[in-house]
């Protein structure tokens, strides 16, 4: 028997797949619509496969799924979203995750990546595993040495920071600033970055060398 976790803060969708999983024999599934307690449950009880949705705001499921990796170095985590996975491959890749399933997935598509997983294979649709050498491509074109953008010391740290997978608050309180003046140092180094999110920010960092001494 399997034990699975399944983490989305939408209640019809742990609910549903949680049925159509345990269809199955050998899988037990827990569903959780909440990341509170968390890294609490993961520590007490061991799951062999954990799916976490992708965007649960104010965090989002590779955010926590680096929270569980440093709790537990081992863990089996699957990103299971409905949105595009492409702009937030390497952050995936670089924090220790087994892949990802789209929503859209069949019930045997799904069943075939937790079974992946647990052998230690990487679970990727396979357009998404043809796109990546083109997207780096445009990234190495895109970003030449020129158009490095300038940033201050405190906004490589505050890279490096989220590049480590903390949260806001942590950052905040490392850096002896408040919540609120992160908000917006970062609404300013994602424009100078072009980028929109934080996973975005550390994407593009390190594509253009910024965090190549960062152990993550």
């Amino acid at each position: 028997m399997l034990n699975i976790l399944l983490l989305d803060d939408h209640p019809a969708v742990t609910e549903g797949t949680k049925l159509i999983l345990e269809r199955e024999n050998e899988f037990r599934v827990t569903a959780l619509n909440t990341f509170e307690g968390l890294l609490e449950r993961v520590r007490r009880e061991h799951f062999d496969v954990m799916l976490f949705d992708l965007f649960m705001p104010p965090f989002n499921g590779i955010e926590l799924a680096s929270e569980v990796i440093a709790e537990i170095p081992n863990a089996c985590i699957l990103i299971y979203t409905g949105f595009d996975i492409a702009p937030h491959l390497n952050r995936l890749i670089d924090c220790g995750l087994s892949g990802y399933v789209p929503k859209t997935a069949t019930r045997e598509q799904l069943v075939g990546a937790i079974r992946c997983a647990t052998r230690k294979e990487v679970v990727l649709p396979l357009d998404v595993f043809r796109a990546m050498r083109k997207n780096q491509q445009e990234v190495r074109a895109e970003l030449q040495p020129s158009a490095r953008p300038a940033l201050l010391e405190r906004d490589i740290e505050i890279l490096r920071q989220i590049a480590k997978g903390k949260g806001n608050r942590l950052i905040a309180e490392q850096m002896c600033m408040s919540q609120r003046s992160l908000e917006y140092q970062l609404t300013h180094l994602f424009q100078k970055l072009g980028v929109k999110s934080r996973i975005e920010a550390a994407g593009k960092a390190k594509d253009i060398g910024i965090l190549d001494d960062v152990m993550v």
